[in-house]
């Protein structure tokens, strides 16, 4: 059934030509003609018919024609049409869908997320964008040192009991093991048991009282975790995977707008406020070019949705990318990766 707000749109067969328009130029990227459109065996009626049913869609502005030629594109209210109206939707592939599966039977709470915003992006083959849980405290509980060689070591920091993180440091003293062993055991006991912000906070306190006071081996303590803690206590409050998969897309070829667009990637401020409005919005939200209010995604689509944890919404996942993009893959991924991501991370609490 047609919403109330398209009541004045034109009658079934211009709805169909509009699908079938809006099918082939998201497919090709190129403005669909009317003689491209009568070679359509779905159709069934005549160029001129073809060509007066699409003069009318522009003048009631589904339709634009991006040049002087014949050809036409939809506009943002012909895709919201489409995407409300006319889309039939695809689900993953079973394949896609158990390998998904597999990448969630992680108990690392980071790793889901990660793995959920690469399948996004692996399968739309356009940017996976994912919130950090909301309510997934960073509790650091052990960190331990490992001798890789004379001037490189293994950090293991031990968070929320199971979440493990690994970086190699590059040191400026050549440890003993046994060194390492007490630089660990310093650490653990000084910042063991705090969150990962709070132990932060106090690490930087600690640098700065570095010297005569502390012992060579506790001043080299904090310069190690100093270079480990800043990768697992990122500020960023999502995480994006595929962002240059928009690069070669026809729909955003403007290297100006790209650059800003990955720019707000790594600033997340503008991005973030955007995708919390799904927070409390069940199902999937979908925002067409100007929809979303900011101008840097003008020319993009966001499709999103809300994952929760028992009762309560703690993140939003989604896909970015071009106005011409598949919707109807993308909406039942962004779907389904939502529920499933919410499972994986009840059975880690």
């Amino acid at each position: 059934m047609i919403s109330k707000r398209y009541l004045n749109f034109p009658n079934e067969r211009a709805q169909h030509l509009l699908k079938v328009l809006i099918d082939k130029y998201i497919k090709s990227g190129y403005p669909v003609s009317s003689r491209m459109l009568s070679k359509d065996s779905s159709i069934g009626i005549s160029s001129a018919t073809i060509r007066n049913v699409m003069s009318e869609l522009e003048d009631l502005g589904f339709l634009q024609a991006p040049h002087t030629s014949s050809g036409k594109i939809p506009t943002i209210k012909g895709y919201r049409f489409f995407v409300d109206t006319l889309v039939n939707l695809k689900p993953p592939k079973y394949e896609e869908l158990e390998r998904l599966e597999d990448d969630f039977k992680s108990t690392d709470s980071q790793s889901l997320v990660l793995s959920a915003s690469n399948f996004l992006s692996g399968v739309t083959k356009l940017a996976g964008v994912v919130t950090i849980p909301r309510k997934i405290s960073m509790v650091l509980k052990q960190i331990e040192f490992l001798k890789l060689s004379d001037y490189r070591v293994l950090a293991i920091i031990v968070l929320n009991d199971m979440d493990v993180q690994n970086k190699i440091l590059t040191t400026k003293k050549n440890y003993s093991r046994n060194e390492l062993i007490e630089a660990g055991n310093y650490l653990t006991k000084e910042f063991g048991h705090l969150e990962l912000s709070k132990a932060r906070e106090l690490l930087i306190e600690q640098l700065t009282r570095t010297g005569d006071r502390m012992s060579s081996i506790m001043s080299g303590a904090i310069d190690m975790a100093n270079q480990a803690f800043p990768e697992i206590n990122s500020e960023s409050e999502f995480i994006v995977a595929g962002e240059t998969n928009l690069m070669g897309d026809e729909g955003l070829n403007d290297v100006h707008k790209l650059k800003e667009l990955f720019e707000a990637f790594g600033r997340q401020s503008d991005l973030l406020e955007l995708l919390n409005q799904s927070l409390y919005i069940d199902g999937v939200q979908i925002f067409i070019g100007q929809e979303s209010g900011y101008e840097i995604l003008d020319d993009c689509s966001i499709v999103s949705a809300p994952y929760s944890n028992e009762d309560d919404t703690i993140g939003v996942l989604g896909v970015i990318g071009p106005t011409r993009m598949e919707y109807e893959k993308v909406i039942p991924v962004v779907d389904i990766t939502a529920k499933l991501l919410a499972s994986a991370l009840k059975s880690t609490d």
